[in-house]
């Protein structure tokens, strides 16, 4: 019984070291890029909120970034509810002048468990809301296709998305947001990405960056900023 006892407590113990050490939200990721961000004094015209779509797209094509003064802050495998926890100090505390939001995928892939999609819509409007409220303008982002999830291959993720774009496009005609809809321009007869822009239908390579969604996303940022022309954010042409 002692021993049984003794186990429990060091299982215990190891189980509440291990939770003071997990950084759940992944504040830690971009710490030090936020400080040297505010400390260069430089106004951020546009932060890109997201997960693994976002952070590929900085990390494919860092350059896009750097020369159009956005700042890149997605991370892999995070759902709606980390991207909301983690919001203020990846985005409102460097106060860029638009955010755009591109969030849902792992929440589909059911990633931090089962989530209905007014949740992950809520966890999205409240993502809005607060860059509203500190002055930030918003363009919010349809999930992008994909038609396997190749970590949750039990989920079919096509009509998933559909339904989950749904409620993003209706917030955002209801509340005057820009709705960015990357989905009809990437979607092929599955469901999900082409094979020449992505690996594994989910993941964009660096081409379909280029070619399709930095065209896009800077069309919408030139009109929701009202970027004049002779400034316009123009995208890194495919090598």
């Amino acid at each position: 019984m002692k021993r049984i006892l003794l186990v429990l407590a060091l299982s215990t113990i190891t189980l509440c070291g291990y939770s003071q050490k997990k950084d759940w939200a992944a504040f830690g990721r971009y710490e030090k890029a936020n400080q040297e961000v505010l400390a260069s004094g430089v106004r951020p015209d546009v932060v890109f909120m997201g997960n693994s779509i976002t952070d590929g797209w900085a990390g494919k094509d860092p350059e896009f970034f750097k020369k159009n003064n956005f700042v890149g802050r997605g991370i892999s495998g995070q759902t709606s509810s980390e991207m909301l926890v983690r919001f203020r100090r990846d985005v409102i505390d460097l106060n860029p002048r638009c955010v755009v939001i591109l969030s849902g995928t792992n929440d589909i892939a059911q990633n931090n468990g089962k989530i209905k999609p007014e949740n992950t819509l809520g966890n999205i409007i409240s993502m809005c809301e607060l860059a509203q409220a500190n002055g930030i303008k918003v363009i919010l982002c349809s999930v992008t296709p994909t038609s396997v999830f190749g970590w949750r291959k039990d989920i079919n993720p096509a009509p998933l998305i559909l339904e989950m774009n749904k409620f993003i496009r209706a917030y955002a005609e209801a509340n005057n947001i820009y709705y960015l809809d990357y989905h009809p321009a990437l979607t092929d007869e599955k469901g999900g990405l082409p094979a020449k822009w992505s690996h594994d239908t989910c993941h964009p390579n660096l081409e379909c960056y280029r070619t399709i969604m930095e065209p896009m996303v800077c069309e919408a940022i030139d009109k929701v900023l009202k970027t004049p022309k002779k400034k316009r954010h123009t995208p890194m042409p495919v090598k």
